[in-house]
């Protein structure tokens, strides 16, 4: 059922080191059909941080306190760490959580050019300055989880796990388009009214979405432009090639959470479990599963990272 919205304010701050982050207000007509745990995931506000890479400065956010179970969260292709807002703080139990803006998404600085390779740096440094250590699960949503195989297939990195969550599956060597569909002419058009946009956000591939979510997360993909609103991400994060997730040469325990009706067919099992990672499968579940499922992703999340502990006795 669709919730009818009467407004969202969002309150402007200033990013310093580490300054709380003032939760979202929204106001509506049917608070009742909000379920409380979303209310009460949202009210746990994050700290707020910059660092550099690259000359590019990189926003992420914090939640909960350095612990065994510390989790880095990567977004998928034209999205941004504020996707994660529901999710993280379920996930901040037991440790630190945090979730980046990549460089040409959310509130990060834009390149001139972008790669796997540079992004990778990005969630490694983001790592290093919040303080997590070796040993945190990396967790890669889409685009994220193509960054996430590639920091798990090297040696001189500080992930000690890893979960991908419906990222493209290819054999060894085996590419993948980064083409922006129809996100490109989206990206340029300038909409007079902020809430024009709020009401035009669809994911891609589409999906069913919760309201109450798609509505938190699309307040928050658009900034204000000469003449009116845009989307955040640049648009020329999309073109070129990349490698598919990779399963053949992995260094540290991997999972993949494959969503149901989301972008890989029947063969990303076989190629998953060939290389000893876990497979799992979301019911019901689009290519984001934090907009119509989040409750089944934050706890195939915290299933598999608990059987990781429970195995190993830490990460």
């Amino acid at each position: 059922m669709f919730v009818k919205f009467c407004n969202f304010v969002t309150i402007s701050v200033e990013y310093s080191s580490g300054q709380k982050e003032h939760a979202v207000s929204t106001t509506t007509e049917a608070t009742t059909t909000v379920p409380g745990w979303f209310t009460a995931a949202l009210a746990q506000a994050p700290e707020v941080f910059e660092t550099s890479v690259a000359g590019a400065s990189i926003r992420y956010r914090t939640w909960g306190e350095r612990g065994r179970r510390n989790i880095v969260l990567v977004h998928g292709g034209a999205a941004h760490s504020r996707w994660w807002d529901h999710i993280a703080p379920l996930l901040a139990t037991d440790g630190r959580v945090v979730a980046l803006d990549l460089s040409g998404h959310g509130d990060s600085e834009h390149r001139a050019t972008y790669s796997v390779e540079t992004w990778g740096e990005e969630v490694l440094t983001v790592a290093r300055h919040a303080g997590l250590g070796d040993g945190f699960t990396l967790v890669g949503h889409s685009l994220g989880g193509l960054i996430t195989t590639h920091l798990a297939s090297r040696a001189d990195t500080s992930v000690g796990s890893a979960i991908v969550i419906d990222s493209p599956v290819g054999t060894p060597g085996e590419l993948t388009s980064i083409e922006s569909h129809d996100l490109l002419p989206v990206r340029r058009r300038v909409y007079e009214s902020a809430e024009r946009m709020i009401e035009r956000f669809r994911p891609v591939p589409a999906q069913s979405m919760l309201p109450y979510v798609a509505r938190h997360i699309a307040t928050h993909s658009i900034t204000e432009v000469p003449g009116g609103w845009s989307w955040k991400f640049d648009s020329n994060i999309f073109g070129g090639e990349v490698l598919r997730a990779q399963f053949g040469a992995l260094r540290r325990p991997l999972a993949y959470l494959r969503a149901e009706t989301g972008v890989t067919d029947g063969s990303a099992r076989a190629i998953v479990e060939a290389s000893g990672a876990l497979f799992a499968q979301l019911p019901e579940t689009g290519h984001a599963p934090m907009l119509d499922q989040p409750i089944a992703l934050v706890t195939a999340i915290r299933t598999v990272i608990g059987a990781w502990v429970s195995r190993s006795g830490a990460l």
